[in-house]
Order: C-alpha cells, then sequence, then structure tokens
C-alpha cells in the first residue's frame, strides 16, 4: 500500500499487506525472526483494488484461520495527484472496513472484532496547505463516528475506532514542493508545521494497542509528541 501498511491480526498472528513487496517482505523477514515464521504472512495488496484487497483478507483467513482486528492505515499525502489520493485514504479506508465486517461481523457468520482507521491531527485541525488531504483525514473521522454507533456494533459486534497521529517520522513527508497542490502554498505549509515535531512510528503503535482494549465503539484518539492516546471529545 501507498504510504503505510494494512494490519490483518488474528490473535497474536499477523498479515501484513502492502503495494511494496519488496518492502512489505522485508517487514515480514524481520518480524519472522522475532515471533516465528507462521505468525507472519505478507500480502501484496493495493487498497484501489477492490478483487485484490478482498483476496488479502481471503489469504488471511486461510493461512491464519480467522481475524480479530484490522488496521486501515495505508494512506498518501500527496494534493497534486488528488483523484489517487481520495482512492487510497478514504476509499481504501472504506474498502477495508467493509471486507473487515462481511469477514467479522456477527451477523455475516463472524464473531466480531475491531476495526481501527487511522486518521491524522489533520483530521482534527485543518492544514490549510492541503485542502484535498485534509479534506480525506476529516472524512475518516465522519465515517467511523458513523459506523462505530451501537446501531451498528450491536448488529455486526465489530468495534470502529480511529487513531489520529500528529507527526510522525514516517515516509509520507518526502518531497513536500512536490505534493502542494500549488508552490505558493509551501508559506502556508511552513505556517501549518512551525509547531510540529515528529514522534516515533513506536509511539503511534503503542498508542494503537491501549486504544484496541479500552476504546468504546465510534470514539476517536490521539496521539502525539510520543505521549499516552487521549481520547477527542466532540460536542
Amino acid at each position: 500500500m501507498l504510504g503505510g501498511y494494512l494490519m490483518l491480526v488474528w490473535l497474536l498472528a499477523v498479515s501484513v499487506c502492502d503495494l511494496d513487496m519488496a518492502e512489505g517482505e522485508h517487514l515480514v523477514k524481520q518480524l519472522s525472526l522475532k515471533y516465528g515464521k507462521d505468525k507472519i504472512l505478507f500480502c501484496q495488496c493495493d487498497v484501489t483494488d477492490y478483487p485484490q484487497f478482498e483476496e488479502s483478507f481471503q489469504t488471511t483467513m486461510a493461512a491464519l484461520g480467522g481475524l480479530d482486528i484490522v488496521v486501515n492505515n495505508a494512506g498518501i499525502m500527496n494534493d497534486r495527484l488528488w483523484e489517487l489520493e481520495v482512492d487510497v485514504n478514504l476509499n481504501g479506508m472504506i474498502r477495508g472496513t467493509l471486507l473487515a465486517l462481511r469477514f467479522m461481523g456477527k451477523d455475516r457468520g463472524g464473531r466480531g472484532g475491531v476495526v481501527v482507521n487511522m486518521g491524522s491531527n489533520v483530521s482534527l485541525r485543518p492544514y490549510v496547505s492541503l485542502p484535498i488531504y485534509t479534506a480525506t483525514k476529516h472524512a475518516i473521522l465522519g465515517f467511523t463516528r458513523s459506523y462505530g454507533d451501537l446501531y451498528h456494533l450491536n448488529t455486526t459486534g465489530v468495534r470502529i475506532l480511529a487513531l489520529c497521529p500528529s507527526a510522525t517520522d514516517t515516509k509520507l513527508f518526502q518531497n513536500v514542493k512536490k505534493q502542494l497542490l500549488s508552490a505558493e502554498f509551501e508559506k502556508a505549509w511552513q505556517r501549518d508545521t512551525a509547531n510540529s515535531s515528529p514522534q516515533k512510528p513506536e509511539c503511534v503503535g503503542k498508542a494503537l494497542v491501549q486504544i484496541l482494549h479500552k476504546a468504546v465503539s465510534g470514539t476517536v484518539w490521539s496521539v502525539e509528541n510520543g505521549q499516552p492516546p487521549y481520547q477527542v471529545n466532540f460536542s
């Protein structure tokens, strides 16, 4: 996937799904050395391709015997490629959630589970320099809060949450000048990010584990500056 991995989790086994086969297989090799080959699976997957996305779920179910947690983490930040950006960030997350409900929902013969949709600090505070990226990240919260409502939880048994990290040290920021819709937006980018200090990905991972255990369906959580996650309250 572009900009991040989709994680399909069955108990202590993990299926890593990514568009970049070389990087994905490298990560799986590292994890296998630590946790065992039978605990880690890699599936090449493009979240904009529904049949391929569906196949990743089927492969994971067949190889690991079930599915408990889905983390929709794929994303790109490039307003110049805004159609792809919307298809990955928003449509990809919707596809992943609907597939998770299909494979885990109690109303579909499953036993329930958890879906975590990865938002951003931009989900909560718009970046003037990235209006289209901001739109995709705002939409994730609306979708999560709606589908996470008790109305759906009581039917599916699947909790749906959103986690919104502040700036994190990943490959998302590669060449910002080429990621802005206009070169004129660079000053706005500098203002948007003036007070940001990237946190380590490990901090986001720890926050994810914490909310998996305690978060109520439909809630939105923020993690910033390496601190513990906190719930975002909406009036």
